[in-house]
């Protein structure tokens, strides 16, 4: 049974494995809050009529809506003493998610590596959500930095310890997961207000998105609850007092929720998200940080005739228009919170 106080690094062993507790049925309530949250506007999620004249039954919930809440399950016992989510890896999104479906969640370790500070360690873990037919509907791979117990262990030790797993470099094309029933032209320049489809864009666009939005606390703390994400250092103020930030970080999946409802003007006609390939938060965010986004065109693959994947690049800037960002250092730029690669689809429509 899990600690009250929760796993530190000297807890987990590769080959672990957790069927995490409290299931969760997701709600219309849900989606709407989410929206309420992020100001996601993309169309399939925000109308039942949009969706289903791509062939759903009603609206899906919100791709990383599931991610974050799927993500939750998996907090108690994986991250609640951590020191920040350092990335993400192999990330598929595999079947539809609607109103009234429960989500589980399992996770694996699959890594371990503890740093030379003999103070943390960092966990890699494989996670998957189910839903109650027990078909997963999305799996993904992080890692996690997490305090020690054990601070005492030598050096020499600490290094013997490592076991890091090998990740693809990105999610294959020929491995996402379409709908049988998707009908991609079903979306329409009336639902988006955008003529701008697969065709249009080019391998090395960049994208400078106009908006910008500033994290409230109140925001960061009601988007922690919603996804049940009771991780100390976005939960616990009075515990992040003795951290080196004085003060709790904003969920590093609500940014990306963020900046990927910014980069919906230029963006609008995006159907679902296939799968996140990489991403980092290269940064942490306080509450009271404004975020913008700009995103680049890495790839672009025809997977039928009427639909094809785009293969993104989606930056996160605070307190810092996009334009003035240069994107191609983002490791060594401290407006730079998010670098996000991950995998679209659009329609492809006959001129």
């Amino acid at each position: 049974m899990r600690p009250s106080t929760g796993y530190f690094f000297d807890d987990y062993a590769v080959g672990q494995l957790f069927d995490h507790a409290t299931p969760r049925t997701i709600t219309a309530g849900d989606a709407a809050l989410y929206i309420g949250l992020t100001g996601a506007r993309q169309a399939p999620h925000c109308a039942s009529t949009v969706a289903q004249a791509l062939g759903h039954p009603q609206s899906p919930i919100d791709d990383l809506l599931v991610f974050h809440i799927a993500f939750g399950k998996t907090v108690p016992d994986i991250s609640y003493n951590a020191v920040a989510n350092l990335g993400y890896a192999e990330v598929q999104f595999l079947a539809p998610v609607y109103a009234g479906d429960t989500i589980s969640a399992s996770t694996e370790i699959i890594g371990l590596k503890q740093n030379s500070n003999g103070k943390t360690g960092v966990v890699y873990v494989r996670s998957t959500a189910r839903n109650q037919h027990d078909n997963v509907v999305l799996s993904w791979v992080r890692w996690v930095m997490i305090h020690k117990q054990d601070r005492l262990e030598a050096a020499e030790n600490r290094a013997s310890t490592a076991t890091i797993p090998s990740l693809k470099s990105a999610v294959d094309v020929a491995s996402l997961t379409i709908p049988a029933f998707l009908k991609p032209t079903g979306l329409t320049t009336k639902h988006t207000g955008s003529n701008k489809f697969f065709n249009d864009y080019a391998v090395g666009d960049v994208i400078n998105h106009p908006a910008g939005m500033t994290v409230d606390e109140t925001d960061h703390t009601l988007a922690t609850k919603l996804y049940q994400n009771t991780a100390q250092v976005h939960f616990d103020a009075l515990h992040m007092e003795k951290s080196r930030f004085g003060r709790r970080l904003i969920y590093g999946g609500q940014i990306i929720s963020i900046a990927r409802a910014l980069s919906f003007d230029g963006m609008e006609n995006v159907i679902s998200i296939a799968a996140i390939n990489a991403g980092s938060h290269t940064n942490p965010c306080f509450a009271g940080d404004t975020i913008y986004a700009k995103t680049m065109i890495v790839e672009k693959h025809v997977l039928r005739s009427d639909l094809g994947a785009l293969t993104l690049r989606l930056i996160g800037i605070k307190n810092a228009v996009p334009a003035s960002i240069d994107h191609t250092i983002a490791e060594s730029n401290p407006n730079i919170v998010l670098d996000l690669n991950y995998t679209v689809l659009m329609p492809i429509v006959s001129v």
